[in-house]
């Protein structure tokens, strides 16, 4: 179809080259299962030459149905000196049994010269003896043309000459390949039409960008427009150096914005949920401000912009977060107005009159805390907490009694030992325990959940996820007033909550008492519905 493009996740196999990412085998497969049924195209799952681990990823694949995907093993061509049939490499390409082999060849004549040291004629014979020979195994064949755009800068009859053999001898698709990542969009664009023009209309024209100069995205979208009907990218850009281009924002762009189809199944709206699929095992952070599916994605916080988006969301949106599998969030700071304190509420299922009192006083406070160094943009749970505690609606779950924090050293040579001890009171019964951590913070929040979950049990899952701590005024040194930020998680749902005092064990205490209240609150609200 002349409107479809088809998508080549690379995630498995050149993601894998970013600093800091790494898949087991297991991952790798739960990863593939995920693109398959998200509807990609195509799944690079590795070089099986290179390592063990791809290799054993192509094993545990074999025999699985794919709904989808078409699955791709990548590799050089053959070595100079070696027959395609002796050559190890494509050997390895083939044991590893996919319906796709995509293999890099030269098309620059610097890398002819300099790292090849062959001859160009040599250097066409050993693409085009690759491809024929993969396609005659009964491949289908990919053939990326690395440094494309450096070496059609520099000889761009050679570069075309190599497309020309690798079509000439197997293979169905080729992929201009800005190696490099330094190609600006309009030099892809041009270079993307005229490969297109001299090409047979069945060959389909690739596109696989780095993003060194932060033109991945652009370039790829680019040489869509100018005929490429086949993107390689990776899911969050993960990729060596600076990243691949990033399929979570080509995907939509070219759906959304420029009305071609790239999905074999249209999972568009899971996109949010493969991109943290991605990073969890990855273990790594989400980029909030990643286009489309990142958390600040849709996020309003000027009150005049608050004000438009309730009234109508296109005018801050430029396609609705649903559509990608977002959400719209509201977020509250001293830059609001009464818009952004209703819309936020609201997101707590928390009614409000917007003519009442309690909206202007819930700012006023807001305000104040604000100055004295609150921040509540990424503590929505202590942002309710407060909330409720304005409309006298907040329910006491127990009274604090007091804690203790120690933390000894016995020796250079010893770590610290940290231990808290706390004393609460519910209802009429008091209670005292304590606990050991890691620090001070760890400590006392093992020994407040200690002593909850005798009185709430469904608190025991509770866990925190990561801990922020910001010094707001230098000048004071170790005096100085501390924000400190608590993600908590109970498996399920993440929150937020935030705690400030110049003593950091009271700022962590804060924070870590609006975590335990929240999840309260919310179990007991879920549990008054089901009723």
């Amino acid at each position: 179809m002349a409107d479809f493009v088809r998508i080549y996740d690379t995630t498995l196999r050149d993601g894998t080259q970013a600093q800091g990412v790494s898949f087991s085998k297991t991952d790798k497969v739960r990863i593939a299962e995920k693109l398959d049924a998200f509807g990609i195209s195509y799944i690079e799952g590795g070089w099986p030459g290179s390592n063990p681990k791809d290799m054993g990823f192509f094993e545990a694949m074999r025999g699985r149905v794919l709904s989808h995907a078409r699955l791709a093993a990548f590799g050089s061509t053959r070595r100079a000196g070696n027959s395609a049939e002796a050559d190890a490499n494509l050997r390895s390409l083939l044991e590893a049994e996919t319906p796709v082999v995509t293999i890099f060849g030269k098309s620059w004549l610097f890398h002819v010269h300099e790292v090849l040291r062959v001859t160009p004629d040599d250097n066409l014979d050993i693409v085009g003896s690759s491809c024929a020979f993969l396609r005659d195994a009964g491949r289908e064949v990919i053939f990326d043309a690395e440094h494309f755009f450096d070496g059609y800068a520099d000889n761009p009859t050679y570069a075309l000459d190599v497309l020309r053999r690798a079509v000439a001898h197997g293979a169905s698709s080729v992929v201009l390949c800005d190696t490099n990542g330094g190609a600006l969009p309009e030099v892809v664009q041009q270079v993307t039409e005229t490969v297109r023009g001299v090409l047979p209309a069945e060959v389909v024209v690739g596109i696989h960008c780095h993003n060194d100069a932060g033109c991945g995205v652009a370039s790829s979208l680019a040489s869509v427009r100018a005929g490429a009907r086949h993107v390689q990218g990776t899911v969050n850009g993960f990729g060596e150096r600076c990243g691949n281009a990033n399929l979570c924002t080509i995907v939509p762009c070219l759906m959304l914005k420029m009305g071609f189809s790239c999905l074999q199944d249209d999972r568009l709206g899971s996109l949010r949920e493969l991109s943290r699929f991605v990073c969890d095992l990855a273990n790594m952070e989400e980029d909030i401000r990643q286009p489309y599916v990142g958390r600040a994605a849709f996020a309003h916080k000027g009150g005049m912009h608050v004000n438009a988006v309730a009234k109508n969301a296109a005018t801050f949106e430029h396609v609705p977060p649903e559509s990608v599998g977002n959400r719209r969030r509201i977020l509250v700071s001293d830059l609001s107005g009464g818009s952004n304190i209703l819309l936020k509420a609201e997101e707590h299922d928390i009614r409000l009159d917007g003519k009442g009192p309690e909206v202007k006083q819930i700012l006023a406070e807001l305000k104040r805390l604000e100055a004295e160094g609150y921040e509540f943009e990424s503590a929505d749970a202590s942002f309710k907490v407060l909330v409720k505690k304005l409309m006298h609606s907040h329910e006491r779950f127990f009274d604090l009694e007091g804690f203790r924090v120690m933390v000894e050293k016995r020796g250079p040579e010893q770590p610290c030992i940290s231990e808290a001890s706390i004393k609460i009171k519910v209802g009429e019964r008091t209670e005292i325990t304590a606990a050991e951590g890691s620090g001070p913070v760890n400590a006392l929040d093992k020994a407040l959940r200690k002593v909850l979950t005798g009185f709430y049990p469904e608190i025991a899952d509770v866990r925190l996820k990561d801990f922020k701590v910001r010094i707001l005024d230098g000048d004071e040194g170790t005096a100085a007033k501390t924000r400190v930020l608590i993600e908590s998680t109970d498996g399920k749902a993440i929150w937020g909550t935030v705690g400030v005092s110049e003593n950091i064990i009271e700022a962590s205490w804060e924070a870590l008492l609006d975590s335990v209240e929240h999840i309260l609150f919310e179990r007991r609200d879920a549990q008054a519905k089901q009723a």
